[in-house]
């Protein structure tokens, strides 16, 4: 128990993590929009630290299958209940509020649902064709989570052809216990290995969270590790603690040591990176797909 509560102890952030809070009419307009519709936002529930930047520019992360997850991830301040049954409705009002932002490339993301027989795939699959009825031209990416390995739940999925399949790794093999009790390192990168060989076509995409106590050559095993089971494009971003009731930060990793893994990871192999501090699955992500090549983001204090 103390070395429980230890780990919950917050750590000063660093002068490079500071960020002044972008201001004006287009983050209430997001806002206000996604309200009306009643969409919920990974942005929101998971307390990005980008989500005003993003709102700012009429980019928002929609998150499916209602706000309550029935993992309990360390990490994570997406809530831990016992969630109500999926919305049926969810699907059309999300390709509603795609529309209304007017975007070019929309990101869908959920919570678990384990108490689901298929892990809440159906609706991914309805909230990709909701978005091609509504948006023909536009590009979709879904961060998806392990189906507990339900293969069929992944088909149903790529069936459905987004242009990006994303499945965070979140963390390095020793950590996994302690960090996704609920989730496995293996059964992540087997949902990976099974979405690019079963639909080579679409980009495979993943990543990692760091300063949580992982080792340099943890990092590098688990970059190998994505790389071999097919993934293609990755992201790394610094863990934040959300709340003091959440695993604290063992290290705020410097911007100059993301660059460097940046290059790592691109003399490995791996097509398109995000290394940065504030980087996210979702942060950027159009710009990330629509380059083929690796994007860095510019991390100084604003």
């Amino acid at each position: 128990m103390a070395e429980l509560e230890e780990k919950k102890t917050a750590t000063p952030k660093p002068s490079w993590l500071r960020r002044k809070l972008p201001s004006g009419p287009g983050y209430e307009q997001v806002k206000s929009l996604l309200a009306k519709i009643g969409s919920h936002t990974v942005c929101q529930q998971a307390h990005c630290p980008n989500q005003w930047e993003c709102f700012s520019s009429r980019t928002a992360a929609f998150l499916i299958l209602g706000p309550h997850c029935t993992r309990n991830c360390g990490f994570c301040a997406v809530e831990h209940f016992t969630p109500e049954p999926p919305d049926p409705e969810e699907s059309a009002r999300v390709a509603e509020a795609a529309k209304s932002l007017g975007l070019h490339y929309a990101v869908v993301t959920s919570v678990s649902r384990d108490d689901l027989p298929d892990g809440g795939a159906s609706y991914f699959a309805a909230t990709i064709e909701a978005l091609r009825a509504k948006l023909p031209d536009t590009l979709i990416e879904v961060l998806i989570p392990d189906f507990k390995g339900n293969i069929q739940a992944l088909r149903a999925v790529l069936a459905a052809r987004p242009d990006v399949l994303n499945h965070n790794i979140e963390t390095v093999a020793s950590l996994h216990a302690l960090i996704r009790p609920q989730a496995s390192y293996q059964r992540s990168l087997a949902l990976l290995e099974r979405a690019k060989k079963e639909a080579p076509a679409i980009a495979v995409k993943s990543g990692l969270m760091l300063g949580l106590g992982e080792s340099a050559p943890e990092i590098r095993r688990t970059l190998e590790d994505l790389l071999h089971a097919g993934c293609e494009m990755l992201t790394l971003g610094q863990y934040l603690q959300p709340s003091a009731l959440h695993l604290k930060v063992e290290r705020y990793v410097p911007p100059e040591e993301f660059e460097d893994w940046k290059q790592v990871a691109l003399d490995m192999g791996f097509s398109q990176v995000a290394s940065g501090p504030f980087v996210r699955s979702s942060y950027h992500a159009e710009n990330l797909f629509r380059i083929g090549k690796v994007h860095h983001f510019s991390e100084s204090p604003l």
